[in-house]
């Protein structure tokens, strides 16, 4: 027999070694994001989701024409998309068109106006053309009186993506008022995206707060706080925006109407975190770091802030990812019902309020497009959601 101390050691790789120190000296960031690139399903869903975050931003510069009632073509009311094309009866183009349309009236359409299509008339697509002027930041917030009224406008241009040499081209189609609907859907991206950036930033201001000081005192304020999330918890959501529809005075501006939506949907979205932030200082605050934090003299704010929810960090952004998708849900529901956005605002939930009429399923599905956009970033943002709160799990892969 071979001798144990003569038998061959198998030596560590560079390679492996360097993994290894890696691993145990990695960051929890550097931890969920080595989980989260595992994900293949959630790693799609992100690069979709930036995806359609920057075709909000830049919804200006990608929308060929002005999506308000100003940029309404008014020769092509609910005209059907037009998508380019290279070839057609006539032969082969290199550079992509779409066919021109003719607009007449005569006695067989009782002297109604009739869009007819001439495939005879070729109009080219061109990239980087000028049309409307437009603010890629532009934020202004019209309040009662001209002393309150707030605005930032930066980055103005007249250059769009794409347009054609002649005429108008819209992919997606028109509407009834011959706005451009697509247009008016990168425009309804970055409304419904919006509202729900400033639902969530009150929502996770109020949860942290709430929480922290419910988690960390405990005791009757703890008890006082569970009270107010619990009712505010039960409180319903579509009476409660009935009766504030009905409060709303008609004379608000479209950026009041907006503002007045963000801030009521993150005053009641906010205690399912606020129950989990003070569940976890519950169990931290007995723990040593704390004591050693108290008996150096630091102030409750100090140690919420800067030791007990840092520990708290990575569970907190991804409860915030997950209550992305319930806040766009809320808006584009409640403008759907006739409760929150309207006309001119462009949001998915105004544009779905389209769907709804008789005559859309039969005549112009195009309609439904923004619907389909709706559905790819909420479900971009629960498998995104998904895949952090797995990530953020250290055992999520032990369960399995």
């Amino acid at each position: 027999m071979t001798d144990i101390a003569e038998r061959p050691i198998a030596l560590e790789s560079d390679d492996e070694r360097k993994r290894k120190e890696a691993y145990f000296t990695a960051s929890q960031t550097q931890l969920i994001w080595a989980r989260f690139r595992k994900n293949r399903a959630a790693m799609i869903a992100g690069v979709v989701l930036i995806s359609m975050i920057l075709m909000g931003l830049f919804a200006p510069f990608l929308s060929p024409y002005d999506p308000t009632i100003a940029g309404r073509d008014k020769e092509y009311e609910n005209g059907p998309p037009q998508i380019p094309m290279f070839w057609d009866h006539n032969g082969f183009s290199l550079r992509p068109f779409i066919y021109g349309v003719d607009r007449t009236r005569s006695i067989e359409t009782n002297f109604r106006w009739v869009t007819t299509v001439n495939k005879e008339e070729r109009r080219y697509l061109q990239f980087f053309v000028r049309g409307w002027e437009y603010s890629l930041i532009d934020f202004v917030i019209d309040l009662p009186g001209d002393r309150w009224d707030l605005g930032i406008k930066a980055l103005t241009s007249d250059i769009h993506l794409f347009g054609v040499d002649k005429g108008k081209i819209h992919l997606f189609g028109t509407d009834a008022s011959g706005k451009d609907i697509f247009s008016r859907t990168m425009h309804a991206i970055y409304t419904s995206l919006a509202v729900g950036t400033i639902g969530v930033f009150i929502a996770f201001v109020l949860a942290l707060v709430i929480g922290g000081i419910a988690g960390y005192y405990g005791g009757w304020i703890d008890s006082v706080l569970q009270m107010i999330t619990d009712a505010v918890r039960t409180v319903p959501a579509i009476p409660l925006f009935m009766a504030l529809a009905a409060f709303v005075p008609q004379e608000w501006s479209s950026e009041m109407r907006f503002f007045f939506i963000s801030i009521i949907l993150g005053f009641i979205g906010w205690p399912t975190l606020a129950r989990r932030v003070r569940t976890h200082l519950l169990s931290e605050r007995s723990q040593e770091y704390v004591l050693a934090a108290k008996l150096c003299g630091a102030s409750p704010g100090h140690v919420i802030g800067r030791h007990l929810l840092p520990s708290f960090t990575s569970y907190i952004i991804v409860d915030l990812v997950i209550s992305f998708p319930y806040m766009v849900l809320s808006e584009t529901a409640l403008s759907f019902i006739g409760l929150g956005l309207k006309d001119p605002v462009n949001s998915l939930g105004v544009l779905l309020q389209n769907v709804s009429k008789a005559d859309v399923l039969l005549n112009y599905q195009w309609y439904f497009i923004p619907a389909g956009f709706f559905v790819v970033l909420v479900l971009a943002f629960v498998f995104v959601g998904d895949g952090l709160r797995d990530a953020a799990d250290p055992y999520a892969s032990t369960r399995k």
